[in-house]
């Protein structure tokens, strides 16, 4: 720590550099816990250095990804937890890169605040760290700013941005996807990281007691659900990668099935979803109920209990569910491509 950095006149305005100093060092020891193959640079340098091991990657192809966690932080401002909303801001970016079927290698983070509480700080970036190991990338670096009069002393914002790499002939470009093949769905954790305007309006949150248990949520409170954090699907689906071939994948993010699941797809090719195959969780249904939401619009604004969908053909799908379930994933066929116009059909 930086002891003779101090700045009565910044201080006096609302920005703390100590208080910066001391998050730094409180979370050394969760991003600590990212490395998977050593850096070069220690956190607080005004770089996050990376080696790039590019060994059975004749053409490496950089792809990268970036995302926040959006308003579901409102929640973890209301239920005053903040370790896992990290996971939410990795995954969210981890799992859009997966879908080229690149490898993530590296992440960094960006945290906006009214005021920098040291340990708040630190607990957010716990959760950054803890997402980092389930993907197995490296948290490289980041950014805390103080920014009082912008943001209430209470609040954040959290964003971050990843790097990853995949050989060319490997990249997922969709060319392959054609009649017959077999849409397998990755079960979600929940909500994810996307809706939360939506949900906040339908449970008026901010009025509302959100550590009660809810019967229809087997007993847990709707603040608890809401605030489970996204899956990460990097380490089944590299595993999915070297087994069998994937053709296709989307993660189902903001607009649903209707939206993500055609950006991986072919023109002229739909996506015919078993609506009675999909396994829904019940934090939608109760969404759907208090929210008087159509279905429709349910299936285009959340994911519905899916948080990933792969393509593979008909004849790889047994070995593909295999792999799958073998790697900590309840995976199951929802569905099969179709000649179409429309690009999601649910039948």
């Amino acid at each position: 720590m930086n002891s003779k950095s101090q700045s009565a006149s910044y201080a006096a305005a609302g920005v703390d550099i100590t208080a910066g100093y001391r998050a730094v060092e409180l979370m050394k020891k969760h991003i600590a816990r990212t490395m998977v193959n050593g850096k070069s640079s220690d956190i607080g340098g005004f770089g996050g250095l990376f080696e790039l091991d590019i060994t059975n990657m004749p053409h490496p192809v950089l792809v990268s990804g970036t995302d926040g966690v959006g308003t579901k932080l409102k929640l973890a401002f209301l239920m005053d937890k903040h370790n896992t909303v990290g996971i939410d801001c990795v995954a969210m970016c981890v799992n859009d890169i997966i879908c080229c079927g690149a490898k993530p290698l590296l992440f960094l983070d960006y945290i906006a605040c009214g005021k920098n509480y040291p340990e708040k700080i630190a607990g957010i970036v716990s959760g950054i760290a803890e997402g980092c190991v389930q993907a197995g990338c490296e948290l490289v670096g980041g950014e805390t700013a103080e920014m009082p009069g912008f943001y209430s002393e209470d609040e954040y914002d959290l964003a971050g941005f990843s790097v990853g790499a995949v050989d060319k002939a490997k990249v997922l470009d969709n060319s392959k996807v054609t009649e017959g093949d077999v849409i397998i769905a990755l079960p979600s954790s929940g909500v994810h990281s996307n809706g939360f305007s939506l949900v906040r309006k339908v449970f008026d949150v901010e009025n509302r007691d959100l550590k009660a248990p809810v019967e229809a949520l087997g007993g847990k409170s709707i603040g608890e659900t809401l605030l489970t954090p996204t899956r990460i699907y990097v380490k089944p689906m590299l595993a999915l990668f070297d087994a069998v071939t994937v053709k296709a994948v989307s993660h189902i993010t903001g607009g649903g099935f209707y939206e993500n699941i055609p950006r991986s797809l072919p023109e002229g090719m739909g996506a015919k979803i078993t609506k009675s195959a999909v396994k829904i969780l019940p934090i939608f249904e109760l969404i759907a109920k208090e929210g008087n939401i159509s279905e429709r619009d349910m299936f285009n604004t959340f994911n519905m209990g899916v948080g990933m969908s792969v393509v593979v053909s008909k004849d790889e799908a047994d070995k593909a569910l295999e792999i799958l379930r073998a790697n900590g994933e309840d995976a199951y066929i929802i569905g099969e491509i179709i000649k179409s116009e429309e690009s999601v059909v649910i039948c």
